[in-house]
């Protein structure tokens, strides 16, 4: 039995919960998200729990019972709290500024940045190198700081880029001149 997939996944007060063939809905303060659960997987809501449930011991079977459940766990968290990832902009020049629900970021190039807001996501310039990512898919919201941080990834010898906040980036002695 997997470990992670055994364990019900607790609907907290204010969300609902419901199955519809395998498709999961979960609705909360902060919103609505549905998710598509893999058929080998049996998906039943009962009282303030959803439970998860797979037919055999077969390898693919016990790793999409954890991670059914996970998908799960993820989404009730996300109408509940939501999920939040700040993003740093370390260098000379490096800023980001808000146009509306987009972002303008100039990172070095000849040109400015223009990156428009996914669908249910909230982009803030918190300062002018800080940018906070805001919503209540995580998958959404981790696939929106990482395309954000593709412009400009850290580089080890000056340590400029787009980090994530409080990410350490090892740094590399420059090339040594003379003997």
């Amino acid at each position: 039995m997997s470990r992670i997939g055994k364990n019900p996944v607790v609907i907290p007060a204010g969300v609902k919960a419901s199955v519809e063939g395998q498709k999961l809905f979960v609705e909360g303060p902060k919103g609505k998200l549905e998710a598509e659960i893999n058929p080998t997987i049996t998906v039943a809501v009962e009282e303030n729990e959803i439970k998860f449930t797979r037919p055999d011991d077969e390898p693919f079977s016990r790793s999409i019972h954890g991670t059914s459940r996970s998908i799960a766990q993820n989404m009730v968290k996300g109408v509940t709290e939501g999920y939040t990832i700040t993003l740093e902009l370390i260098g000379v020049g490096y800023r980001a500024e808000q146009k509306g629900k987009d972002l303008n970021l100039v990172l070095g190039f000849s040109h400015h940045v223009y990156f428009p807001a996914p669908e249910g996501i909230q982009l803030k310039a918190d300062s002018q190198t800080k940018i906070i990512i805001t919503g209540i898919d995580k998958q959404i919201v981790g696939q929106t700081a990482a395309d954000i941080r593709k412009y400009r990834r850290p580089e080890p010898y000056k340590g400029k880029g787009i980090l994530y906040l409080g990410e350490q980036v090892r740094r590399k002695q420059g090339k040594r001149t003379g003997k």
